[in-house]
């Protein structure tokens, strides 16, 4: 590694990590290794601030600061505060650190942040604020602290367009890589037929239109020394896409319909974006040329009774059996028994992945009429 580059870890959902290496080597990042849960990547702080501010499917961008063994507190004081946290962190800035201890000698993680916390404290003058923007994460595990900066801030599903959602949406990276995974490029159209916010169609709208995910929102790198916010505007610079494509969402709820429409336009993509009132057997293709359906229908975990939901997931499998012919089709689901009663035959079923602490699958097909 150069000096002025280290180790970049990028998280995901656990399950996804193809469809993020994919997306991760799109945008020209080197040295990239799979790991479980993530993405690590060998960059600077222009590499920090291009995958915060362009990837769809990332969940947090994480700077790992330094390693080192700790088998007691003591030992753990004494190595924090020889560490350089002038260059990381700002002279009397606020921050705040968490720790995860597994299989350690140290394993009492509270103790070991306050260790931590208290070498930051003493170089920068700083005090500790649960409110903080700033997190210094530790993990020790094995007897190894490793230490890095979470240079998100907020979770990167947060893109700064959702001012409306409904019960239990879809996070925005995940709808994102599930579209990767669907090997949509911004060329085919996308429909949802439940579109609840409108969360899978806006995604697919930015995608076709190039539109960087994080354009709206800032991120903690802005609050550390190493910002320079001349360079960033340079290397953030977009020119939208040309498109002709249109993105379809509808839903029997004319509230989730409302919401779709105003997250839309606080996404810039309403001019591409249809939402309508529709039932699930009143959906119809919105255009001749097939495309893909991607849909997100209640599990009956957090939305909806488990026995009535069989009739609406027999009504969705029918509906796309007789009217989508030529159309890929994609279902996210925590339940197999529901998958099945679409009736569908799928060709593909995803390894299963968190959506809000539920483990969901991507069911995949083609319909193919005879």
């Amino acid at each position: 590694m150069r000096p002025e580059e280290f180790e970049i870890f990028i998280t995901c959902v656990p399950g996804l990590e193809d469809e993020l290496l994919n997306e991760i080597q799109e945008l020209g990042c080197k040295n990239t290794k799979l790991t479980s849960g993530g993405i690590e990547i060998v960059g600077g702080w222009h590499d920090v601030w291009r995958t915060n501010y362009y990837l769809r499917g990332a969940t947090k961008v994480l700077v790992r600061f330094a390693s080192f063994r700790a088998v007691h507190l003591s030992q753990l004081d004494k190595r924090s505060h020889k560490l350089d946290w002038e260059k990381l962190l700002k002279f009397r800035k606020p921050f705040k650190v968490e720790t995860v201890c597994r299989k350690s000698k140290i394993y009492h993680s509270k103790a070991a942040s306050q260790r931590i916390s208290k070498a930051i404290s003493d170089k920068l003058d700083a005090k500790e604020d649960p409110n903080s923007m700033i997190m210094v994460k530790a993990r020790i595990a094995s007897d190894l602290c490793t230490i890095s900066l979470d240079s998100s801030g907020e979770g990167l599903h947060k893109r700064g367009y959702k001012t409306a959602t409904g019960k239990a949406p879809i996070r925005e990276t995940l709808a994102a890589l599930f579209l990767r995974k669907m090997k949509f490029n911004g060329s085919q159209v996308v429909y949802d037929p439940m579109c609840g916010s409108g969360t899978i169609v806006i995604e697919a709208a930015e995608i076709a239109l190039g539109l960087p995910a994080g354009r709206q929102r800032n991120f903690a790198f802005m609050e550390l020394p190493s910002f320079k916010k001349n360079e960033y505007k340079e290397l953030t610079k977009v020119e939208p896409k040309k498109n002709k494509l249109k993105f379809y969402g509808s839903d029997r709820d004319t509230g989730a319909i409302l919401n779709s429409i105003k997250n839309a336009k606080k996404a810039n993509v309403e001019t591409i974006c249809q939402f309508e009132t529709s039932s699930i057997s009143g959906a119809t293709p919105p255009t001749q040329e097939p495309g893909i359906v991607l849909v997100n229908p209640p599990y009956g975990k957090r939305v909806g009774n488990r026995k009535s939901l069989f009739a609406l997931y027999r009504s969705l499998g029918q509906t796309l059996s007789e009217k989508f012919d030529g159309w890929q089709v994609g279902i996210i689901t925590s339940d197999p028994g529901l998958a099945k009663a679409t009736g569908l035959k799928f060709l593909d079923i995803s390894s299963p992945v968190d959506n809000g602490g539920i483990k969901v699958q991507l069911y995949e097909t083609k319909i193919n009429h005879p």
